[in-house]
């Protein structure tokens, strides 16, 4: 027997369960996979032996593309800490003990970075004992776009989306009134600003979108923005300004620290949500106007109603392709796009070694990033714009989009 486990890290996308079916659709017209399992809460669900049958979860071609309109996580996440072998060997044993108790001849772990790492740590010791029965190999994920070694990331391009569309329909809302205000909109984004950069798109149909755009590549001085924001207000009374989250000051303190405390995920990552209210109290005490500030937080990852369908078909592609590399017999791989074109756009799907990809963050280029400090270039909107084509068929039930529950 070959069976397969899959498992899945990290931050919910709209995108993620396209994936998992992806590899799935793969698995089963595969000669060299047998059972189809799936591990719920990720590693750790591996670890805890939550270990489900996916054929008898997904058990037809409906229920695929219900799963391909799923937001979130279908067989949920974790935030789990895997260590070095060398420092923890015990637990890689049971790592082993458990693929073959259920006769796991492949493993795909469909993450971001810390996901990545994972699949890195699993492959690099099955290389060093010498295990060859045992395939590990990753599915690449993440709103952010920050994996190395990808043009992009499936999950990215639905994000980019739904902020283009939000942006649009929030300047329409703003634009109303003749009184000065403006609306600061939070968007994700720790250390690369690639869903923030994506609000330009709200202009691409003639809309004026945000007048101001700050990523977090670039330095943020406070006494910068205020002048930008004054000068801003000469030329119009409603601004809509985009800001990510993880802006940093010329010392590399993130702004929204001054509203959080020190506390940390499981990884070590700073809790960093607030930049926008932030901002929202400088201006309202240096200049006084009316202003507020919007943290879209968790919508932006998991709006599977404004998906893009190109999103959703790269990532069931990427998820065929990581599967096809296990059954190769290529260990510690992450399948991955390579951007043949923008106009017209194509893309291949090919792998490259997972360890170019673990704890490296791909961050917006400089040549991205207008001069000015507050916008994007037109080279970062030849690169979005593709990415966020084509709606998804949606099936609706009593009104709302239906989802599937495994």
């Amino acid at each position: 027997m070959k069976n397969l486990l899959i498992a899945q890290s990290g931050g919910p996308t709209a995108a993620i369960n396209a994936s998992l079916a992806g590899v799935m659709e793969a698995a089963l017209i595969s000669a060299g996979v047998d059972g189809i399992y799936g591990a719920v809460n990720g590693i750790q669900g591996v670890f805890e032996e939550k270990i489900i049958d996916l054929k008898e979860a997904v058990k037809s071609a409906m229920d695929i593309e219900l799963l391909c309109q799923t937001p979130s996580s279908a067989l949920g996440s974790c935030r789990f800490i895997l260590k070095p072998w060398k420092e923890q060997e015990g637990q890689y044993e049971e790592f082993i003990r458990i693929m073959r108790k259920y006769s796991i001849s492949y493993f795909i772990y469909i993450g971001g970075n810390d996901s990545m790492d994972t699949v890195y740590k699993l492959s690099e010791y099955c290389r060093e004992k010498q295990i060859e029965d045992i395939m590990v190999a990753g599915v690449p994920k993440t709103i952010d776009n920050d994996l190395a070694e990808t043009d992009h990331c499936p999950g990215f391009g639905s994000a980019a989306k739904y902020i283009a569309t939000t942006f649009a329909e929030l300047e329409r809302d703003i634009s109303v009134y003749p009184v000065p205000a403006i609306t600061i909109v939070e968007v994700m984004g720790r250390n690369a600003g690639w869903l923030t950069a994506a609000s330009a798109l709200s202009r691409i149909n003639g809309g004026a979108g945000p007048e101001l755009i700050y990523l977090c590549e670039h330095v943020f001085s406070k006494e910068k923005f205020l002048s930008d924001v004054k000068e801003a207000m000469e030329r119009k009374k409603a601004l809509l300004i985009a800001v990510s989250e993880g802006l940093k000051d010329r010392n590399g303190k993130y702004i929204s620290e001054e509203a959080q405390s020190d506390m940390a995920d499981a990884f070590g990552h700073k809790y960093i949500s607030g930049t926008g209210r932030i901002l929202e109290s400088l201006i309202r005490e240096k200049i006084g106007c009316k202003v507020r500030s919007v943290e879209l937080n968790l919508m932006q990852r998991c709006a599977a109603h404004v998906a893009s369908d190109t999103d959703l078909k790269e990532a069931r592609m990427l998820g065929g392709k990581a599967l096809q590399c296990a059954v190769e017999g290529k260990n510690g791989v992450m399948a991955s796009i390579r951007r043949l074109g923008s106009s017209p756009y194509a893309v291949e799907y090919t792998s490259v070694p997972v360890g170019r990809v673990a704890n490296r963050e791909k961050k917006v280029p400089a040549e991205m990033i207008h001069e000015n400090g507050h916008d994007i270039t037109d080279e970062m909107m030849q690169y979005l714009l593709p990415l966020i084509q084509g709606e998804a068929n949606v099936m609706y039930v009593n009104g709302i989009p239906s989802h599937i529950i495994i």
